[in-house]
């Protein structure tokens, strides 16, 4: 960094390694000079948007020369009725991670600190650092979250918890009955982050819900996301669910017009569309079967996971492998910057990409043993 621009700059946001997001297929291709390669990197839904969210978007885009409605007051009403909660108690975002930023804004200075686990998702300590707070990452237990260490390391300046579930990168969840437990141990002068972008692929399954917890712990900020099984990541939307008195001190800090008017509509059609949620999460139950079996064949290990793709020890360093299947075409996640320097993140894909990536796999283990 230039030294003028050091001797200007803030001290929380100097000292960030900024966000390392995956490469786009059209970065591989014109790199590698390569052509019909998939990507499997970035937990984005293979079967693409709902249809219905698409003919909302083609209708939506003649009126882009308007700004669009700051309070989403469509979207919210949908969602109220979606979550089950009223409508001022629903917080918009130009994707979760703008609300991450919104609470980390409204909730930590210099003089506070946060608790993250360790190989949490990295915008936690990004919008933590960009605040000036302190940062305090709690060792995890067996790639999750250690609930227990997490609440003992709660301190008199702690504003702010962020609890995953599922956890990105590892897949690791927490059962109903931990968090229960972990937000009765928690005291009064801090807020609970639970981060559930990944939760609509445990549908019908039991899974922890933090919306059915909002009642009872009135610090709790739950966050979901249309960026993943709603297949919507590229016109970025999210949303955070909590205590009305919470969302409305969140609005004074939310800038006007977050939300653009494409990602409203979108995200409302995407709610009426039932079939494509339920078909996306059958590919993936299918696709994860296939994945764990393969890399199992293969002589590896995963960390079992609750989301959309799966943690794969190599047993070494993982970029040689990574860019070995780069050379074939196949784009999967390298998770070094989250202290994981072994591990790939493979996103469950459709069956010919899945089986195609596996064969990238093994080719580019065996190119790379020895």
């Amino acid at each position: 960094m230039a030294e003028f621009v050091s001797a200007l700059a803030a001290p929380g946001p100097y000292g960030i390694n900024p966000y390392q997001p995956g490469k786009p297929v059209e970065e591989l291709e014109r790199e590698y000079g390569i052509q019909n390669s998939i990507k499997l990197a970035s937990n984005e839904n293979p079967l693409g948007p709902s249809p219905l969210a698409l003919k909302a978007l083609r209708k939506a885009a003649k009126k882009i020369v308007s700004y669009p409605d700051s309070g989403g007051f469509y979207l919210k009403q949908k969602l109220a009725q979606h979550c089950q909660v009223s409508s001022d108690q629903l917080l918009l975002g130009n994707g979760s991670n703008e609300v991450l930023e919104i609470i980390a804004r409204a909730f930590l200075t210099a003089d506070t600190s946060a608790i993250m686990s360790e190989y949490c998702f990295t915008v936690y300590p990004i919008v933590t650092q960009s605040a000036g707070a302190q940062i305090v990452t709690v060792a995890a237990k067996k790639w999750g979250h250690d609930l227990g260490a997490m609440a003992a390391a709660v301190q008199n300046n702690s504003r702010v918890v962020f609890v995953a579930n599922p956890n990105n990168p590892t897949g690791t969840w927490v059962s109903q009955s931990a968090l229960i437990g972990f937000l009765e141990q928690l005291p009064d002068h801090l807020v609970v982050v639970l981060d559930e972008a990944y939760i609509e692929y445990n549908r019908g399954t039991g899974f922890a819900d933090g919306l059915k917890l909002l009642a009872r712990f009135p610090r709790l900020i739950v966050l979901r996301t249309f960026s993943k099984i709603y297949g919507l990541a590229g016109i970025r939307v999210g949303y955070g669910v909590a205590d009305p008195q919470i969302i409305e001190f969140l609005n004074r800090v939310r800038e006007p017009f977050n939300v653009n008017s494409l990602a409203l509509v979108a995200a409302e059609a995407a709610l009426d569309d039932g079939d494509h949620l339920q078909r996306s999460l059958a590919l993936n139950q299918r696709g994860m079967v296939q994945l764990a079996r393969g890399i199992e064949q293969l002589g590896l290990e995963t960390i079992p996971s609750k989301g959309n793709f799966l943690a794969v020890d190599l047993g070494r360093a993982a970029m040689p492998v990574y860019e070995g299947m780069l050379r074939r075409g196949v784009i999967v996640r390298p998770v070094g910057n989250y202290q994981m320097p072994n591990h790939l993140r493979i996103t469950v894909g459709r069956q010919a990409d899945n089986r195609r990536c596996l064969a990238a796999l093994a080719e580019a283990l065996d190119e790379t043993s020895g």
